[in-house]
């Protein structure tokens, strides 16, 4: 497991190699007619399902900017590299990016252990580190005018979503089900910020190894409390499982799952278990956008499908943003494009709400963080609704 003080120890690393404003700028990877771009994902281990959506997303993207002319007259080349969910590959991933192919950026990173192992080289080499699709703070912290992040962490996305939940439904009686791991225990002090909040503290706490599907004890136990709302600090399938024990026994009881509950899986294989959870999120499934039967967004989902012969889902929403967000901060950042001119541009950047349901993007000198919001969506007659507005820490 990637611990907490070897995340810690990664973050010594990258604190010092930041590097200041003064000194001269990379441009490697940018040439008259091209801009190299990388990507590192995972295609071919636990979470490779999200990893290809990343790369459709942002291939996608790509080809459409430079369908329309590229960036300021150079097109974009798009380098994905596969690290199988494994931090040593990442390394390796990155320092074949950064020094063979001497890409200008990476983007989109995905999940956190390989983003800790691969951003000291990518900083080293002072390469751009932008939206990865990892919820960890060393995506932005600290400051460094080489790192922006799409979104905020899971502990402050959580902290908005319970504070909203327990004020809209009146809940009393909270307890927390998560993974023993970095991920669990992260969801589990976002929540209790957010009951902290309303003047509530947890009532019990259950956890789970990771990889472990049988839940009965930890649901019994819970339901002994007599909680009202149990909040998951867990991934897909053990979502699933939790729901599927909560039925089995007859505990009428809500359910708030984190970033990672928000996923069609939950629907397609927890069937009627499924119903009735809320999960959080930053970012919105594109067929929980569709209801709003927005004709740009059905020529998008019509286009995804025709590429890749698939539907889109929400890996492929964050790496099109992704691209988007680096296309319009290089636009503005002008012929003379280089890691500082970029950084520049990016702090000055806002985007406006899109069709794919992202809300504004907004980047500051002293914040690295391009959205804040989170929604709070629910699972109702089999499809995810959005229940909430956007909330902000």
């Amino acid at each position: 497991m990637f611990s907490m003080r070897k995340i810690g120890l990664l973050f010594a690393a990258i604190v010092s190699t930041c590097i200041p404003f003064s000194q001269a700028w990379s441009n490697q990877g940018v040439s008259a007619n091209e801009i190299v771009i990388g990507s590192i994902l995972d295609l071919s281990g636990p979470v490779a399902s999200t990893g290809q959506q990343g790369r459709n997303g942002m291939q996608m993207r790509v080809d459409e900017i430079n369908a329309a002319g590229g960036i300021n007259g150079r097109k974009l080349r798009l380098i994905a590299e596969d690290s199988g969910y494994d931090p040593k590959k990442a390394l390796l991933a990155a320092q074949k990016l950064v020094h063979r192919d001497r890409v200008f950026a990476v983007i989109g990173t995905l999940g956190t252990p390989p983003m800790a192992t691969s951003l000291p080289t990518i900083m080293e080499g002072g390469v751009p580190h932008l939206f990865p699709i990892a919820l960890h703070k060393m995506a932005s912290e600290p400051l460094s005018p080489l790192k922006f992040a799409m979104a905020n962490t899971y502990d402050d996305q959580m902290q908005a979503s319970v504070r909203w939940i327990v004020k809209q439904k009146g809940f009393k009686r909270v307890c927390i089900f998560y993974q023993d791991d970095d991920l669990g225990h992260e969801i589990m002090r976002g929540a209790e910020a957010g009951l902290k909040e309303v003047g509530l503290e947890v009532i019990d706490r259950a956890s789970y190894k990771r990889g472990a599907l049988d839940f009965s004890s930890q649901m019994a136990r819970l339901k002994a409390s007599n909680c009202d709302l149990v909040v998951l600090g867990a991934v897909v399938r053990e979502t699933i499982s939790a729901a599927q024990e909560v039925r089995k026994l007859g505990w009428d009881v809500a359910l708030l799952g984190s970033a990672p509950s928000y996923s069609p899986e939950i629907i397609e294989i927890g069937g009627a278990a499924s119903e009735g959870i809320y999960a959080a999120n930053s970012f919105m499934l594109p067929f929980a956008v569709q209801e709003r039967a927005s004709p740009e967004l059905e020529r998008w989902i019509a286009d995804y499908r025709k590429r890749f012969g698939q539907d889109p889902k929400l890996g492929s929403v964050m790496g099109y943003t992704a691209i988007g967000l680096f296309a319009d901060a290089a636009k503005r950042a002008g012929s003379n494009l280089d890691a500082g001119s970029l950084a520049k541009a990016l702090e000055t950047l806002t985007v406006a709400p899109d069709f794919l349901g992202n809300g504004e993007f907004r980047f500051s000198p002293t914040d690295h963080v391009g959205s804040r919001y989170v929604r709070v969506h629910q699972v109702k007659d089999g499809k995810w609704v959005a229940v909430s507005g956007f909330l902000e820490k």
